[in-house]
């Protein structure tokens, strides 16, 4: 269950976009608190002083650019943050998820795709619901689902909550082979069913935090066309 209040924070330079999007967040959220940066630069700021819950950012923008701007906030925080652009160019969607973005919306979008993205990634911020699992443990490898911690070799490694959403996913069904649909609708919602670059590009980061050799992998497996399955521990 997703805490009562929110605090959303929108970096737009369109006031009348950030407005809109505004009305309708409060419309279906009355109790949230959303907050509004005109710049990339005013954006930052916010990120940092306001400690949002969840990041809107425009990706053209006059002086900081969206990725300059998600590049900066991933520097100190691992807040989620869905881009906002007109552009629906697969190159930028891929680089935007590269550099830590948590999901990717075209304007222009209904204000219910808008709502269900945004809870989506709230959810994902919250970890998954339900009984607590004992700490995966394979070899190096350590993950405390409790207390959202990663370990390779006993040493941390920080993960977006998307990454660490996608890995507990996996981890939670060891052994077991889970389809590139099921993933994606899992993490990132229905709206994600035919962006695959999405996994790609997750698998790809999570691959390179956690694995010595992301050609030949030891944790995480693909099974080309079809999905990815992490190893069991507990097999053999």
């Amino acid at each position: 269950m997703l805490k009562a209040i929110k605090k959303i924070l929108i970096i737009d330079d369109e006031p009348d976009v950030a407005r809109a999007i505004e009305l309708t967040i409060l419309l279906q959220e009355p109790n949230w608190e959303v907050i509004t940066a005109e710049s990339g630069e005013r954006g930052l700021i916010l990120a940092d002083t306001q400690s949002p819950d969840l990041v809107l950012l425009d990706l053209v923008m006059p002086d900081l650019s969206g990725f300059q701007a998600l590049e900066q906030i991933r520097l100190f925080s691992d807040v989620p943050v869905i881009i906002l652009t007109v552009q629906d160019d697969e190159l930028d969607k891929v680089r935007g998820l590269e550099l830590g973005a948590d999901d990717y919306i075209t304007k222009p979008f209904g204000h219910l795709e808008l709502m269900a993205r945004i809870r989506s990634a709230l959810r994902r911020a919250e970890g998954l619901a339900g009984q607590p699992h004992k700490p995966y443990i394979n070899g190096g490898l350590r993950i405390d689902f409790e207390r959202h911690q990663v370990t390779v070799d006993g040493k941390a490694v920080p993960l977006t909550n998307t990454e660490f959403h996608l890995l507990e996913l996996l981890a939670l069904n060891a052994g077991r082979l889970l389809p590139n649909e099921t993933l994606l609708g899992r993490v990132w919602g229905h709206y994600a069913l035919d962006n695959p670059d999405y996994l790609k590009v997750y698998i790809h980061r999570l691959r390179l935090k956690l694995e010595g050799d992301t050609a030949q992998p030891r944790y995480l497996h693909t099974e080309r066309g079809q999905g990815y399955w992490l190893e069991d521990p507990n097999a053999g």
